[in-house]
């Protein structure tokens, strides 16, 4: 058994009925070729064998989750249990013509409802029916298992990476029996008293980090036009969210990206931030109205960033002000960099692993009541807007089941009062932009998706370099909603 770590439990007590901790990960196939190389046609059935041959590899998958009596402490996870395919792994059919937008709706149906807490907390839907030989593989996998990092690790031991060893082979769990309230009760005992020592050490930590932080703010110059802590504006994106999600996808050249990124002098992140922040003032100014205050959005950041770490949330955030009110897209960069370079920095002087370690000490007969209260009633979040995250995927071709990969789209919660998440997952030359929102926001949720190329083709023209163009091994765009 392994406890669930105080960011774990966090994201696993903060699910409720219109506030699903699942994540999402996504991967098309192009079988173009796989009958020529491999002889027969690919479908559902080279898919599942391959999962039944690595599941010994995917051990998150294998995790059954354990709660404690009377909820004394955070629950735990049960490894190495047995998992039965024919409940985790389905097949659902995209509707025609099979193209990107009719993947995305299908996509956002299964976002819509939560895992069953009574069995591994994952599922895997295998998506046919698509245009130009294309299939997708959609993951559902709760937060709680995985933060990004831990997901990307996952997924690559799924995938065949070119000049990777293979480690296939077919040996089920044998089976694992529920541990004995007694022994429950007797880790939650032991679990207490390392926490309790470790308490006078993490206020301690605690009342550092702050005075380092109060210190450096006083020494900072005052910069005109970056938003102020626990300020985030109300936004139409900010509202008591729905149970129903939609999901949009768009991909760009990452080459270009990071050509972009060169020109300006700025981090890869900061474009991806800036572009961030020109989408999202296209889409403040089309359903608010106007875009005239900064907005914060929150950015997590990973502080174990091992390859070989496949489960866990080792996460802290950072709060970055997004300057969606600036017109002109070269100054957004600017002071898109700025703002990235204040919250990293404050990061560091606060502790990168501080929140975390808090996280140790919620209450568990309390924290699901509140956090439920909450999504009941939060139509604002003081703290950010939006959640935006940057994660690293393979820079290899990879294949599952004989087939190559040829896109990767991630994306992860919704909190209480924000009803957008935007996560660009970067897979050998292409950067991948997925958005999860609900039927409350957009009109279309491929406006959103639509916003950040327009950015994107926005500041390349700023820069003087040449518009972006379309990626080949991706999906077609997906074309505007019939009237």
């Amino acid at each position: 058994m392994r406890r669930l770590n105080g960011m774990d439990a966090m994201l696993l007590y903060s699910e409720t009925p219109n506030l699903h901790t699942h994540t999402l990960k996504v991967a098309v196939i192009d079988a173009t070729g796989y009958s020529a190389e491999h002889g027969g046609e690919y479908g559902f059935d080279a898919f599942r064998q391959t999962i039944a041959r690595r599941l010994h590899l995917l051990e998150p998958l294998r995790y059954r989750l354990i709660d404690i009596p009377w909820r004394l402490h955070h629950p735990m996870w049960l490894q190495d249990c047995p998992v039965d395919l024919d409940y985790h792994l389905r097949r659902v059919r995209v509707p025609a013509p099979g193209g990107r937008r009719e993947l995305d709706r299908v996509i956002g149906e299964i976002a819509s409802t939560p895992l069953d807490r009574t069995r591994p907390l994952w599922e895997f839907h295998f998506a046919e029916g698509m245009a130009d030989n294309r299939f997708a593989l959609i993951g559902k996998v709760h937060h709680t298992l995985a933060d990004g990092v831990a997901s990307a690790n996952l997924l690559a031991r799924l995938m065949d990476l070119v000049d990777a060893p293979q480690d296939e082979r077919e040996d089920p769990p044998a089976g694992c029996d529920d541990p004995s309230t007694l022994d429950l009760l007797r880790e939650a005992q032991l679990d207490h008293f390392r926490n309790i020592v470790e308490l006078p050490s993490l206020v301690a930590d605690a009342a550092r980090g702050a005075a380092r932080l109060r210190r450096r703010a006083k020494e900072r110059r005052e910069v005109p036009g970056l938003a102020k802590p626990f300020n985030a504006p109300p936004t139409f994106l900010n509202h008591v969210v729905s149970p129903v999600r939609t999901f949009a996808t768009a991909t760009l050249a990452l080459s270009e990206v990071k050509e972009t990124a060169k020109h300006l002098g700025v981090t890869f992140n900061d474009i991806v931030l800036a572009v961030a922040a020109g989408g999202l003032r296209e889409l403040l100014l089309r359903y608010d109205g106007r875009a005239d205050r900064p907005i914060m959005a929150t950015v997590p950041v990973s502080t174990d960033k091992s390859t070989d770490r496949v489960t866990g949330n080792e996460i802290g955030g950072m709060m970055v002000s997004l300057p969606v009110h600036v017109d002109d897209p070269l100054e957004r960069v600017e002071l898109t960099a700025v703002a990235t370079t204040r919250a990293k920095e404050n990061n560091d002087l606060l502790g990168p692993t501080l929140q975390g370690r808090f996280l140790e000490y919620l209450p568990p007969p309390l924290a699901p009541t509140l956090f439920r209260a909450q999504s009941k009633r939060a139509d604002h979040n003081r703290l950010m807007n939006v959640a935006i995250s940057n994660v690293p995927g393979p820079r290899q071709r990879g294949h599952v089941g004989g087939a190559p990969v040829s896109e990767i789209y991630s994306v992860g919660v919704l909190s209480a009062g924000s009803a957008f998440n935007m996560t660009v997952w970067s897979y050998v030359d292409q950067l991948d932009i997925a958005v999860l929102s609900d039927d409350r926001t957009f009109n279309d949720p491929h406006e959103a998706t639509d916003a950040m190329v327009h950015a994107f083709d926005e500041l390349r023209q700023a820069c003087g370099l040449a518009r972006p163009t379309t990626v080949d091994t991706a999906m077609a765009p997906a074309p505007a909603p019939q009237p």
